[in-house]
């Protein structure tokens, strides 16, 4: 079993601004934690650099007007949205960021690595096929979900598991039935989407599966919602791979979001993933990071978690630091499950006339 992690110090030179969410050191702090704990070194672990993805590859999902946009506005700086600003040089780095999904899918598709995980920035899951929004320019997952195709994939099960909706992966896959998009959200928050009523259109109507939860939300709900709805649809949609949306603002330190997921929640969710995909596609599993803006607190503990899950390893010592825990307490809702379980049960009857599991 290998375990390929994808990062290339190049990700940590792309900035909107130092005080921005979105900034270097979201990946720095993790990457001193995966030193310090020996994971770049460790047997299981194989670290490799991507290449940029082509334009040939991004146009496959991005209207090549909008990336033409991107490339005259990386040279002079440009504007999207107030939270997506486009510094100079952006596009060479958002190549990158879309490189690295590549190279983690296709590395994992041709059996170089068990599974992989794609230390990668800018995110990409609010950006659509034809604009950025949400700190978002290219949609790493898209990219790399398509190139996939390309390379003789039938089926891609995507787990997103962002707080924030990923609007712009659904866009693009809404009416696809070779794409079953399952997101865990919180709502209310950005982008606003995500009800569970949205569930695809034309061919793919029913391929769309949204579980937004409210603030509060922790552990429990999450497994609960990936054991009653996720697995179920997983086995019977029968993917070839499994493409998880590594979301870590659902950690309970995060300044953006609501949640109260921890870190050893979120790694024995992961292993969940794991032995799922396992059963059912050979334990193809490919994670791509998105948001997370806990810089000390959270990103180091919740990364550390998705690697060692990912490589097999105890996950015993996954936690955060001493103290937390009072944290942790505020930040949870004890009413929220009851709530998460009635959404889960509306959602599967919605989604009973698809699915025979929900039948």
């Amino acid at each position: 079993m290998t375990t390929g992690l994808i990062f290339d110090r190049e990700f940590l030179l792309h900035e909107q601004s130092p005080s921005h969410p979105e900034r270097r050191e979201r990946l720095s702090y993790t990457i001193d934690q995966i030193e310090e704990a020996g994971l770049f070194h460790h047997p299981r672990i194989r670290v490799s650099r991507p290449p940029r993805a082509t334009r040939e590859q991004v146009e496959r999902v991005h209207h090549p007007e909008y990336v033409r946009f991107l490339e005259e506005a990386s040279r002079r700086g440009g504007f999207i949205d107030f939270d997506t600003v486009v510094p100079r040089g952006l596009l060479d780095c958002a190549l990158l960021a879309a490189g690295g999904a590549l190279h983690a899918g296709i590395s994992v598709w041709k059996g170089d690595f068990t599974n992989a995980f794609a230390l990668v920035r800018p995110p990409g899951h609010h950006a659509r096929a034809g604009t950025g929004a949400g700190f978002c320019y290219l949609n790493n997952m898209a990219i790399m979900v398509r190139h996939l195709q390309h390379e003789g994939v039938r089926k891609v099960l995507v787990l997103d598991w962002d707080a924030h909706h990923g609007d712009g992966t659904q866009s693009i896959f809404y009416a696809d039935p070779s794409v079953l998009f399952t997101s865990i959200h919180q709502k209310p928050l950005y982008p606003g989407s995500g009800d569970i009523d949205e569930t695809g259109e034309g061919p793919g109507l029913g391929y769309t599966v949204n579980m937004p939860v409210p603030p509060g939300t922790g552990d429990v709900s999450y497994h609960y919602l990936f054991d009653t709805v996720i697995a179920p649809l997983a086995r019977e949609f029968s993917p070839d791979i499994i493409a998880i949306s590594a979301g870590q603002d659902v950690h309970f330190t995060d300044p953006l979001t609501g949640l109260a997921v921890s870190a050893r929640g979120y790694a024995e969710l992961v292993r969940k993933a794991v032995m799922l995909a396992d059963s059912i596609c050979n334990g193809k599993l490919v994670a791509v990071l998105e948001g997370g803006y806990s810089v000390e607190g959270g990103l180091p503990y919740t990364n550390l978690g998705i690697i060692a899950a990912l490589a097999g390893l105890p996950l015993e010592s996954i936690r955060e630091p001493a103290g937390y825990q009072e944290i942790l307490l505020r930040a949870t809702d004890p009413s929220a499950h009851e709530r998460v379980c009635q959404t889960a049960g509306e959602l599967r009857k919605l989604l009973a006339p698809h699915w025979n599991s929900f039948s």
